[in-house]
């Protein structure tokens, strides 16, 4: 993907990704002035968060970088880019590509490292693939369970509130029959 970055305006992009899934990632500010170095000024900052704000890439003031890791928490990890306010404000363009679990994996250099047939290569990255594919769904039904037991737990407690709301609306109408009542009885109206 390809975005632009104003300086001092961060701007972040987040991803959902399971626990235990490889994670690689790179970006680059494009040059504007192709053939002359990158200035100074079109440096950027990095960082790549967990949910839980663990930092797993720091970049400082850099024009381009790469990182990867194994996600320890499943849930939605955050990419945020920066620049120091300029006067006046300047944008630079950022290229960004993240990928996860099977998309992650370069299968070309696996194949030439190894030193395995193509059919072999294909057939890993299949399995991994459908690996991928079943854990996945396996993550999707536990998700599924915790948001049909908070269903649960919400009506539950809706049918409580409810049935507590008729209580005392039921009460307060007796109260104020009763004292209507006892108010036209001692003005003698009934």
């Amino acid at each position: 993907m390809r975005f632009d970055l104003k300086s001092g305006e961060p701007k972040c992009i987040t991803d959902e990704i399971k626990g235990n899934a490889l994670t690689v990632g790179n970006y680059s500010v494009v040059n504007p002035i192709e053939g002359y170095p990158l200035p100074d000024s079109y440096k950027i900052n990095v960082r790549v968060r967990s949910p839980y704000g663990n930092i797993y890439h720091f970049g400082d003031h850099v024009a381009s970088g790469n990182f990867a890791f194994n996600t320890v928490e499943a849930g939605d990890h955050t990419a945020c880019f920066s620049m120091l306010d300029h006067t006046p404000s300047i944008t630079v363009t950022v290229d960004f590509e993240w990928r996860t679990g099977v998309a992650a994996k370069d299968w070309h250099k696996i194949a030439k490292k190894e030193d395995i047939d193509v059919m072999e290569s294909e057939l890993h990255k299949l399995y991994d693939t459908v690996t991928f594919i079943h854990d996945e769904m396996f993550y999707l039904c536990g998700r599924e369970e915790e948001m049909q037991d908070l269903n649960r737990a919400t009506d539950n407690k809706m049918y409580t509130f409810i049935f507590l709301s008729i209580i005392v609306c039921l009460s307060v109408s007796g109260l104020q029959i009763w004292n209507l009542k006892t108010f036209f009885e001692r003005k003698k109206l009934l």
